[in-house]
């Protein structure tokens, strides 16, 4: 069953919906094309159905039926976090982001983001500068770097961390592949704090999926004057939070640093 989950994935470029289909319709495979793509492949994989396959995802709607992915798998099994924010960040959002994470990554969680621009950036950066291990979901294929300014953070992120997508190859960025990796980053961790978001952002997007997923979102208040979302989230009934502590004791942490005292 693995091999024709790969095979559909591979051939229907990830797409869910299609990959479905075929199952449905119970397509035949080329075994020869798929020992063709099989010898193309650089990464590694897991599928729904095999035993390494992150038990997180399969309780969200649509899980990838097929996941690729570089790095150490078992980070998905370990405590997990994910942290988003705007890719447009001010100089309070960065550094709101540097603390929280600095303190979150002493205190052994693992970070989950989807290495885009702005506070994402900022996170798997402090995550590799406090030595601890971060979860990149790609909106692209797996072999693809986006956006391009990041080559350098992604090939550390493949040897040294865990770098995940639903693509294959070098399937470049689609406008709905986004959203869809959203969900996984949602979908990866228990909870979801967002240290800066506007209130038009794909962020709310992740929000979205996280509060579907019935996963609790955990937002750091910004000035008033800023028109900020995670000041309309908390309104709305996110957890305020003003430091790590307050994330770990909600995830239920001990905290070894007394953080915040």
């Amino acid at each position: 069953m693995e091999d024709v989950l790969l095979y559909f994935s591979l051939k229907y470029k990830g797409d869910f919906k299609k990959i479905y289909q075929a199952i449905i319709d119970k397509e035949e495979i080329d075994q020869k094309k798929l020992e063709e793509d099989k010898e193309r492949m650089k990464c590694k994989y897991t599928t729904i159905v095999s035993e390494d396959y992150p038990q997180l995802l399969k309780h969200i709607a649509c899980p990838p039926f097929v996941l690729y992915y570089y790095g150490d798998l078992n980070l998905v099994n370990q405590k997990t976090l994910g942290v988003v924010g705007t890719v447009q960040p001010s100089q309070y959002g960065i550094d709101m982001t540097r603390t929280f994470v600095k303190d979150l990554v002493e205190n052994d969680r693992v970070i989950v983001n989807g290495l885009a621009l702005g506070i994402d950036a900022v996170t798997t950066q402090q995550v590799i500068d406090s030595g601890g291990k971060n979860i990149a979901i790609l909106p692209c294929g797996i072999d693809y770097c986006y956006p391009k300014a990041h080559q350098e953070l992604y090939e550390e992120l493949k040897k040294n961390h865990l770098v995940v997508s639903e693509y294959p190859f070098e399937l470049k960025p689609e406008k709905w592949y986004s959203p869809a990796r959203n969900r996984l980053v949602a979908g990866l961790s228990p909870a979801l704090l967002v240290t800066e978001t506007k209130i038009k952002s794909s962020n709310m997007i992740t929000v979205g999926y996280a509060l579907e997923q019935g996963k609790d979102v955990m937002c750091v208040p910004s000035n008033i004057s800023s028109q900020s979302g995670c000041n309309v989230l908390i309104k709305q009934g996110a957890m305020l939070v003003e430091d790590a502590n307050e994330v770990l004791e909600y995830l239920g942490d001990s905290c070894s640093m007394g953080l915040g005292m």
